[in-house]
């Protein structure tokens, strides 16, 4: 089997609802923001494989629940956010929506509230985490245009996922230095 077809080589793509035989440029805002949020499940991937060998871990609904659980997750919903775009009948659903809600109120309940802006980096997991929230907040931006502009509807919850999405990996970001004794540093601004 090969890995291309070459239907492609035009510059064009086809989605799940395009009608038969039509395509879609591969610069329309739509596939511009499937690939936001594939680039964006690739990261979530890197942040899930760099926490194999420094296994971090919060505290979720009494139980101990590992980061390349939480990052697995959001994976999978990643991919539905991408089939809905692209026309497949899958949806974000206000269960994907609380579970990230419960997540960000487990980290925030463990760390110092915050104080000022944070500048990226620390440990080698915050700082993907933090890549990982920018490029959310991208893919948000997409996704929001695709709906304002009608090019396609997109839910309330799913826009609210990749919301609460970019607060989840922000929060991520700051228990990972917060886990290895990282102080946060703030911007000085000069």
């Amino acid at each position: 089997m090969a890995l291309y077809t070459g239907k492609g080589d035009d510059g064009t793509t086809k989605l799940f609802d395009c009608p038969s035989g039509s395509r879609l440029s591969k610069s329309a805002k739509a596939v511009e923001a499937l690939g936001n949020v594939d680039e964006l499940n690739t990261i979530v991937g890197l942040a899930r494989a760099l926490n194999r060998d420094e296994p971090a871990h919060l505290t979720l609904d009494g139980a101990e629940v590992r980061y390349t659980d939480i990052l697995m997750k959001v994976q999978q919903q990643l991919f539905i956010v991408q089939a809905d775009l692209a026309g497949a009948d899958k949806k974000i659903t206000p269960e994907h929506l609380d579970y990230l809600e419960r997540v960000i109120a487990a980290v925030t309940a463990q760390l110092p509230p915050p104080t000022s802006f944070v500048l990226s980096g620390g440990s080698p997991m915050s700082a993907i985490l933090d890549l990982a929230r920018t490029v959310t907040r991208r893919a948000e931006r997409s996704i929001v245009a695709v709906n304002e502009e009608g090019i396609r509807p997109v839910s309330a919850t799913t826009l609210a996922f990749m919301n609460r999405l970019s607060s989840l990996c922000y929060a991520l970001a700051r228990y990972a230095n917060y886990q290895t004794g990282l102080t946060e540093i703030a911007p000085t601004y000069q």
